[in-house]
C-alpha cells in the first residue's frame, strides 16, 4: 500500500473520534516517525485564547499511539497510552501547530515516544514523552 492510501486509512480510522472534532491531521509518516498537524482554534484554545495545553497533549498522544499502533500486528495486538508528560514551553494563539513523533523504543510490551510541537516558525511549543503499553486484543 502506498503512503497516500495509508494516509487516508489512517483518517478514516480516526473518524468520529477527538481527533476529528479537534481538526487533528496526520500528515506523513515513515518506519520510525509519524507527522501531524492541528489548528489553533475555537476547539483548541483556552479561555486566554492560547493554545490549551490539553489539546497539545490530545496531539502528542494521538501521534505516539497511530505511530505505536503500525509498529505492532494488528490482528492480535494494541497499544494504550499508559503515562504521558507534556512541558509547554512557548504559547500560541492562531494558526497551525505541527507534531513529530520519534519512537526512544519499541519493545514487546512497552513502547516510549518523543514528540516535539513545533509553531509555524519552526519554534518549539511542547515537548512530550508518551508510554504505551502493548496489549493482546480480546
Amino acid at each position: 500500500m502506498d503512503k497516500q492510501e495509508a494516509l487516508k486509512q489512517i483518517k478514516a480510522f480516526q473518524k468520529n473520534t477527538m481527533t476529528e472534532h479537534i481538526g487533528i491531521e496526520i500528515t506523513d509518516f515513515g518506519e520510525n516517525y509519524i507527522c501531524g498537524r492541528m489548528p489553533v482554534d475555537d476547539r483548541t484554545v483556552q479561555p486566554y485564547r492560547l493554545l490549551h495545553g490539553g489539546a497539545s497533549a490530545t496531539l502528542a498522544e494521538t501521534l505516539g499511539s497511530i505511530g505505536g499502533g503500525i509498529q505492532v500486528d494488528h490482528n492480535t495486538k494494541s497499544v494504550v497510552g499508559v503515562e504521558i508528560n507534556c512541558n509547554h514551553l512557548r504559547s500560541v494563539k492562531s494558526g497551525w501547530v505541527y507534531g513529530k513523533a520519534t519512537p526512544i523504543k519499541i519493545g514487546r510490551k512497552i513502547q516510549v515516544w518523543n514528540i516535539e510541537i513545533k509553531n509555524e516558525d519552526d519554534k518549539l511549543v511542547c515537548v512530550s514523552r508518551l508510554t504505551l503499553a502493548v496489549i493482546d486484543k480480546d
